[in-house]
This record gives C-alpha cells, sequence and structure tokens, in this order.
C-alpha cells in the first residue's frame, strides 16, 4: 500500500508539473476516444501511467513523434491462447509488435484436458510477463455429453477462481441447449457469476430461444456470422464481438452492420488464431486495416479494439489516451493504414518497427503426460460398408460451421473406400484422456489431399486426436507419432514421417519461443502442400471438426454428431 501511494503521489506532483515525467512524447498527434477527434498534444507518461496530455510537461525522455499519431494499445476481448500452440510469454512475443497489450483469454482448451489445474498453469505462466492477459472461467468442461474430456469442471470448482483479480467473469457458455432447457449444472454457473460479466457463444440462435439464452445474463457473442443474425443480437443489448480468426472468418459480413450509433456494442476479437498466421498478418491490427479499407472510420475502428472491450469487461484503466490511464500506447505512422511504429506496455517500449523488444525468456513449465490412449490396431480404422447413403462432412470455407451431405460411397470387399475424386477422405476421433478405446471414425470433404494423412491433438473442445487421411496406413502412423509426441501435429506420406510439431504442453501448446515454433510450423505447411491439400490453415480446420456444439455435423470419439438434433446418429442413413 505505501509503495502504491507513493506511486500515486509521484504521478499527481508529474501531473503538476512539479518533477519531470519518466517520458514525454512531443510533437505529435493522439486519439482522443471521448470527444472522438485527432488532436495534436504532448503524451507525459509517470510510472506507468499517462498523467497528463498537452503542453508544458518535461521530461527525463522526449520522444519526437512529428507527423505520428498515437492510440491506445489493443485488446482482444475473447482469445483462446493455446490455439495459438504458445505459452503466455511466446504469445507476448507475437502480437505485442502488432499493438496488442491486453486480451481476455478462455483457458477452457488446457482446462478440458487438465482441468483446474490447467486454468492455474495459465494464470501462472501469464503473471510475469509484458503481455496482459485477463480470464475468464471456462463454463463449459466438458462441452457437451456427446465426447469424452480430461476433466469435468462444475460450479463449486469455479467458486474458487472468483478470488482472482484477472478473473473477469464466465467464459463462453457454450452449451446453449443446457441453459434453454434448464439444466440445474449449467443455470447453477451462471447464477454463481451473475455479479460478473458472462460471455456467449450462440450460433444460429434466433427468436425465442435467442432472447430466453439473455434472459440468463449472456451479454455478448463471438460465433455471428450472418448480417441479419448479428442485427438481432445487437438489438436485443448483446456486445457483437465480431471474429476474424485463422478459421472463422466473419468481418466481412458483418462489418456493413456497424454505424455511429451502434459502433459503443461492437468488438473485434480473434478467439483462435495460428501462429503462421500471427507472422503473417498481424493481429487486431489486421483487423483495423482490412475494416478501414472495407469504408469503416479509423477512429471507429481503433474505438472497436480498444476503448469498446475496456468498457465491456470493466478495464477501468486502459483503452484511452488520458490522464489516469495506463500508458498502454501505439505510435502510429499513418493512421489510415494503421502502420505501427513502436509499441509501448506501462510506458516501456516493447516492439519497435514489427520487432519484440522485451524480455524474450520463455515460462517454465512442469507438466505430466497427456497421451492415456487405450491399445489399437489399424483394424478400428475401418468402415464396414452398408449399401445406404452416408452422412458425410462437407467443410465451408473460411467458417467453423460445416453441412451435412447425404450420398452412397464407394466401396471395396465390403469396406468403404476413400475417393480422392470427390474429395470423400477418412476422419478419425481416438479418446486420448481415459483409456476408453473409443476409436471413431466418419468421412469429410473439403481438404483436397490426393495421399498421406494429418494427425493433431488439438480438437476443440475435449482434445481428443483428431486424424485424417486417404489410406488406413498413413491414417495409423499418424497417431501413433502424435501419440509418441506426447501431443503434436504431424503428416505422414506413403507411411514415412514428413513433418511434425511437437506440443508437449498439455498435447496443446508448444515449449519453444516463438520464432522456432514458427520454422517447425513452416516445415508443416510445405509437408501439408506434397499430400495435395489446398487449405491454408488444414490443422485449424481439423481441430473444429471434433467440436459438437458449432453445426451442422461434427465428429467425436464418441462418434457422428448431429449438432442440430445434439445427439449421435450414424454414418449411414437408416
Amino acid at each position: 500500500m505505501e509503495s502504491t501511494i507513493t506511486n500515486l503521489t509521484e504521478r499527481i506532483r508529474a501531473a503538476r508539473g512539479e518533477l519531470p515525467a519518466d517520458l514525454v512524447f512531443r510533437g505529435g498527434e493522439f486519439f482522443n476516444v471521448f470527444a472522438g477527434t485527432v488532436e495534436t498534444a504532448d503524451i507525459a507518461v509517470h510510472k506507468g501511467f499517462i498523467i497528463g496530455v498537452g503542453t508544458g510537461y518535461q521530461g527525463l525522455e522526449e520522444i519526437d513523434v512529428s507527423h505520428k499519431t498515437i492510440t491506445p494499445g489493443l485488446i482482444d476481448g475473447h482469445l483462446h491462447i493455446e490455439s495459438s500452440m504458445m505459452l503466455p510469454s511466446g504469445l507476448a512475443q507475437a502480437v505485442m509488435p502488432h499493438g496488442t497489450t491486453t486480451i481476455i483469454a478462455d483457458p477452457h482448451e488446457i482446462a478440458n484436458v487438465m482441468g483446474m489445474d490447467g486454468i492455474r498453469l495459465m494464470l501462472e505462466e501469464s503473471r510475469d510477463i509484458p503481455l496482459d492477459i485477463f480470464f475468464m472461467a471456462p463454463s463449459c468442461v466438458p462441452a457437451t455429453h456427446l465426447e469424452t474430456s480430461g476433466a469435468e469442471i462444475k460450479a463449486e470448482d469455479l467458486i474458487l477462481l472468483k478470488d482472482e483479480v484477472r478473473v473477469l467473469g464466465l467464459a463462453e457458455m457454450m452449451n446453449f441447449p443446457g441453459v434453454l432447457t434448464c439444466q440445474p449444472g449449467v443455470l447453477e454457473k451462471i447464477k454463481q457469476f451473475a455479479d460478473q460479466i458472462i460471455d456467449g457463444h450462440a450460433p444460429g440462435l434466433t427468436g425465442h430461444d435467442l432472447q430466453a439464452y439473455i434472459t440468463a445474463g449472456i451479454r455478448s457473442d463471438h460465433e455471428t456470422v450472418k448480417l441479419e443474425e448479428g442485427l438481432e443480437k445487437l438489438s436485443l443489448g448483446m456486445m457483437l464481438m465480431i471474429r476474424e480468426g485463422s478459421t472463422a472468418k466473419n468481418l466481412d459480413d458483418l462489418l456493413p452492420l456497424v454505424n455511429k450509433r451502434n459502433e459503443h456494442r461492437c468488438c473485434f476479437v480473434s478467439d483462435d488464431l495460428h501462429p503462421l498466421e500471427i507472422a503473417e498478418r498481424g493481429h487486431l491490427n489486421h483487423m483495423i486495416v482490412r475494416a478501414i479499407s472495407r469504408g469503416l472510420d479509423p477512429l471507429s475502428a481503433v474505438k472497436m479494439a480498444s476503448w469498446n472491450p475496456a468498457r465491456y469487461f470493466g478495464l477501468k484503466d486502459r483503452g484511452a489516451v488520458a490522464p489516469g490511464y495506463r500508458a498502454d500506447l501505439i505510435v502510429l505512422n499513418d493512421l489510415h493504414k494503421f502502420n505501427i511504429d513502436q509499441v509501448y506496455k506501462r510506458g516501456q517500449k516493447i516492439a519497435d518497427q514489427g520487432k519484440f523488444t522485451g524480455d524474450q525468456a520463455q515460462g517454465t513449465v512442469s507438466y505430466l503426460s497427456s497421451m492415456n490412449l487405450a491399445p489399437y490396431s489399424i483394424e478400428a480404422f475401418r468402415i464396414p460398408y452398408r449399401d445406404r447413403k452416408a452422412r458425410i462432412i462437407q467443410i465451408i470455407p473460411g467458417q467453423i460451421t460445416t453441412k451435412a451431405v447425404y450420398e452412397k460411397v464407394p466401396h471395396r470387399d465390403g469396406l468403404v473406400k476413400t475417393d480422392i475424386q470427390s474429395d470423400t477422405l477418412k476422419l478419425l476421433v481416438a479418446e486420448r484422456h481415459k483409456r476408453t478405446g473409443n476409436i471413431a471414425v466418419g468421412l469429410v470433404r473439403g481438404f483436397g489431399l490426393k495421399s498421406g494423412a494429418l494427425a493433431t491433438s488439438v480438437a476443440h473442445d475435449s482434445h481428443n486426436i483428431i486424424a485424417l487421411g486417404v489410406y488406413d496406413q498413413d491414417l495409423f502412423r499418424a497417431v501413433q507419432e502424435v501419440e509418441a509426441m506426447d501431443g503434436g501435429m504431424c503428416v505422414v506420406i506413403h507411411g514415412e514421417l514428413a513433418a511434425r510439431v511437437p506440443l508437449p504442453v498439455g498435447g496443446l501448446m508448444s515449449e519453444e519461443p516463438f520464432h522456432k515454433l514458427l520454422s517447425q510450423m513452416e516445415g508443416l505447411k510445405k509437408a501439408k502442400a506434397l499430400t495435395g491439400c489446398f487449405l491454408p490453415e488444414p490443422f485449424m480446420c481439423l481441430s473444429f471438426l471434433a467440436l459438437p456444439v458449432i453445426p451442422e455435423l461434427k465428429l467425436t470419439d464418441r462418434g457422428l454428431v448431429d449438432v442440430n438434433r445434439f445427439e449421435i446418429v450414424p454414418l449411414f442413413l437408416e
């Protein structure tokens, strides 16, 4: 407390000009989110906070920002860190050069594998890094009864997280059928967090069902894909989280909704973002640039990535360039192009011209093996043929939703045969947590493989092993490789390992620094191209094919799931 009062005293004195500020940005412009204008002023920073905006400030360090514009640091309102395949320290190195200074994370991926221990691991690993990471308590572990996860988290477990200062509320309530049917366990979790923020997950929900869902106290949605759907959710008071991830890309479809009257109820989020895509396109800055190019006012775009999420999550000390706000700042060469020159976190330069300049140290993780498969053989990967139409999962490019296609499929010697001409490939999910021996096999279209197999232990949300391939031998070898790595991703071609990326932390994350992980991912990308796969991010797409809360047809270790009916269905129609 004494240190806090001392710092506050110094900030007040520096703001009055009684002592020099730590840092003054001179000669530039800044975005005033309150007035909605760009103004010329010096920005004075002391003890990590902005203490003055105007003229007459002296600094121990002074930086000339003439012809540049200063904006608040960016805030991602919904991100699964695990999908980046990096520990929090690695993620900081990846996103901070792109202007992101705060994220709100939902750790339900690691929670589905390791339970409360996984959540505590993420809290600990993110404690002493330059990037500010807040968390939402995972609401659905497991996501549904239609899959086998590594853990179960109940309402009484989540209560233990409410005292954590960096836990802001309840994460996306994916089990919307559980809400609508008033399942006691689901409602108990909502009740426990009624005094905090409750995020939503309501793909395609409309009408009375949507209103019932919102009545429960759920205040946001990031699963909106259609214009009319977004308009309904906005008009009913939801924060519309416009998503542009590696697989689900909704910005182009939803941006026409945004106008000056409702922009305060919209924000940008990434949800799930692949490390190669961060390196190639950036983070929230990419969404801002894209939104501006499609006609959105640059100041509106910046507000949607800073001020708006800060207000929604109650982060009162960030999201603006004004006295009393944290000095999380971006120095831009050009506001309209959102060209980033430097990034400052708590008044310290953290990135310069796209390069991370902070501490490169990685966290130290202790973990147990997350691979616990029962013995399996190649016979389990085979599908007995029936003279009926089969349910085939059809990929929808740019979305995590799928379509159900019903067709007869090729066969030989009483077994279903994959068909590269129609792009009908074999898909399987093998349970890896509780040694159940569950292996489910289905069919999928939309990847374009001509040979080989892909496999990964990242499979939302329960993260069993999911694999895709043309021939059973390659599929079998790929699953073996993932198990041998203690989790990870691999490409197998003609029975030989072509590339792999170990993910030993829960089978989800690498211990390697960002640059080394990128090198491994580049090798994986080259290998997948050799299979004929034409999807830019096939492993991300593959990981969502096991998510039974996103319509229309998915595959878990327990079988094929008709998400609209919320039940297991046979591969062949009766």
